[in-house]
């Protein structure tokens, strides 16, 4: 007797596009067109390559409801965790929610989008989280992945940049620090 097989901890870029193949298949049949913004290290893995894993699909999507539905179907079928699609990152959306398609794939039925790197930074140092595990690096690797990326040169930029699209006084001091830590230290 064969076990089933386990969700993985963490999700390949292979695993993640195959899922949002089967989220365009399983739109299609009920002849709706989805729109899902990825963000976070989803974005990393798919349209800068800058990792090889993420451990979920932080997304907005719409319509919400049938595309949670479709998701937890094709966890299953999948065997991804059943969390793999979530919308946790709402509470990260600024007013100035600025997407592009960039590179990303698309589907006959599932149009997809991110922030443009610009904002996805500001994102990252929003969330500013530091212990990484093994199975999810921490932001800061991102962080600096998307500095060198944008070609800032100060902590300044950076901070200046978060501001554009997120009111100064909700602008976490850890995040001020990590920033400003990372060119005290040389590793920008």
């Amino acid at each position: 007797m064969s076990a089933e097989p386990q969700p993985s901890s963490t999700l390949t870029r292979e695993e993640i596009l195959s899922a949002l193949r089967s989220l365009s298949d399983k739109l299609g049949t009920k002849g709706v067109i989805g729109e899902v913004c990825l963000c976070g290290g989803t974005v990393m893995v798919l349209a800068f390559t800058a990792r090889l894993t993420t451990r979920d699909v932080d997304a907005i999507f719409q319509p919400p409801q049938l595309i949670r539905e479709l998701a937890k179907e094709i966890g299953e079928e999948h065997h991804l965790p059943a969390n793999w699609l979530n919308d946790g990152v709402k509470g990260f959306i600024s007013v100035r929610h600025e997407t592009t398609a960039g590179n990303l794939p698309q589907f006959d039925h599932l149009r997809l989008t991110m922030p443009v790197p610009e904002y996805l930074l500001a994102m990252k140092c929003m969330a500013a989280r530091i212990g990484g595990t093994a199975n999810e690096p921490s932001d800061v690797a991102d962080i600096v992945f998307l500095i060198r990326h944008l070609q800032l040169g100060s902590s300044n930029e950076v901070l200046d940049l978060v501001g554009q699209y997120y009111p100064a006084n909700r602008i976490p001091v850890r995040t001020q620090y990590l920033v400003e830590g990372l060119f005290e230290e040389g590793t920008i």
